[in-house]
């Protein structure tokens, strides 16, 4: 409710500078009934704001599911092959790996993002915006150098945007809004932090110091190239279905096959950011299965983002606040991630001499955002995984 008030009370810029962008060459009716909407909406989220703080002493604290919804969960619903004890196994196992490897590095200061180690630190948020624009660029010509992914030719523009401040409490680190899937305008968004060199946080640091790895994840090879190519998909269950273990999964490996296929060079701040980010979404599942059985309490995972995860306490309040709101949610990266190198491994047994990487990912990612259970059915021709599901 907390977060909540705060995204309520912040939603103003949001409402009378974005959604005013509609206001071009509107007929004078349409214009003040524009106005008028948006008026009506701001005095609505204000009286909410307010009302949620009068009800604040009295409300409950957090309720979880308990753990046989959250398993029902994963069988049903994201046909998972794995009930929620053995996902916290995966989660502690990866997260185990990725804090090791960070030990490893031969700076392992590096895995913690700090400004003032880049060759160039933006001096405003205009420049912010466009030194992730060239990045991108940059990743672009990797990939098609390499043959790593068959970008499409309807691939609309990625534009990068300041996050609003209303979504800060929940997605402090910022998303992406992908092209509709009925929309005519192929553009994606990615919504990144406001530019401040001396924050402490986590997302914020990383950005200034090397955006790549959360620029990959969100873009191209990652959520924008993915879900461009479900939307153009005949099929329309597949066109429609967006399973997030999938979708996550997708994203989060990319980062990681990025560094292996040689993008950054070794013991850089991006290999050290790609170590780092994986380690915390290994914590997200511990938070994740823990929070919604009711084995832990909201400070208790807050507490283990910072500790076992590696993130300042505004960034671990953010992702505490977003694993509450939404279950299984969290899960999605590591699970995914982990499900895809399973699958990566077995398709290049199965090729053999005929192994290409780039052919690996045009399969995976054609058949829009099914779960990887149902994936592997169609790329291997082995429905072992859905039928143990199924059982």
């Amino acid at each position: 409710a907390q977060l909540a008030i705060q995204s309520a009370r912040s939603i103003d810029p949001l409402l009378n500078k974005s959604l005013m962008a509609l206001d071009v060459d509107l007929a004078p009716n349409d214009h003040d009934e524009l106005i008028k909407a948006r008026d009506a909406a701001l005095t609505a989220l204000h009286s909410y704001a307010d009302e949620l703080e009068k009800r604040l002493p009295k409300m409950v604290d957090f309720s979880p599911m308990g753990e046989a919804n959250y398993n029902y969960y994963l069988k049903h619903v994201l046909l998972l092959p794995l009930n929620g004890n053995e996902v916290e196994m995966i989660g502690r196992a990866e997260l185990a790996r990725y804090r090791a490897l960070e030990a490893l590095l031969p700076d392992p200061k590096l895995a913690d993002p700090d400004p003032k180690r880049a060759a160039q630190i933006p001096p405003d948020q205009e420049s912010f915006l466009k030194a992730y624009e060239s990045r991108e660029a940059e990743m672009i010509s990797f990939l098609k150098e390499h043959n790593l992914v068959t970008l499409p030719g309807y691939l609309g523009p990625f534009q990068i945007r300041q996050l609003p401040d209303a979504f800060k409490p929940t997605s402090p680190g910022g998303f992406m809004n992908p092209p509709g899937v009925y929309d005519k305008d192929s553009t994606g968004f990615f919504f990144i932090p406001t530019y401040n060199p001396e924050s402490k946080n986590f997302y914020i640091r990383a950005a200034i110091e090397d955006p790549r790895p959360i620029l990959g994840h969100e873009g191209i090879p990652g959520h924008f190239l993915q879900l461009s190519i479900a939307n153009h998909l005949n099929d329309e269950i597949r066109r429609q279905h967006e399973d997030t273990v999938f979708i996550e999964g997708w994203a989060l490996y990319g980062e990681e096959m990025l560094m292996r296929t040689g993008l950054y060079p070794n013991n850089s701040p991006a290999q050290g950011q790609i170590l780092r980010l994986s380690r915390y979404r290994a914590a997200r599942i511990g938070v994740d299965v823990n929070l919604h059985t009711g084995r832990w309490s909201f400070e208790q995972a807050v507490k283990y983002f910072m500790d076992a995860g590696g993130l300042d306490r505004e960034a671990a309040e953010g992702e505490a606040a977003g694993a509450a709101s939404s279950p299984t949610q969290k899960i999605s990266y590591i699970i995914g991630k982990w499900q895809i190198m399973n699958l990566l491994g077995r398709y290049k047994d199965k090729q053999g001499e005929n192994f290409r990487l780039g052919q690996f990912h045009d399969d995976l990612i054609k058949n829009g955002s099914l779960p990887v259970s149902v994936v592997e059915w169609l790329v291997l021709d082995d429905p072992s995984a859905i039928q143990q599901v199924l059982k």
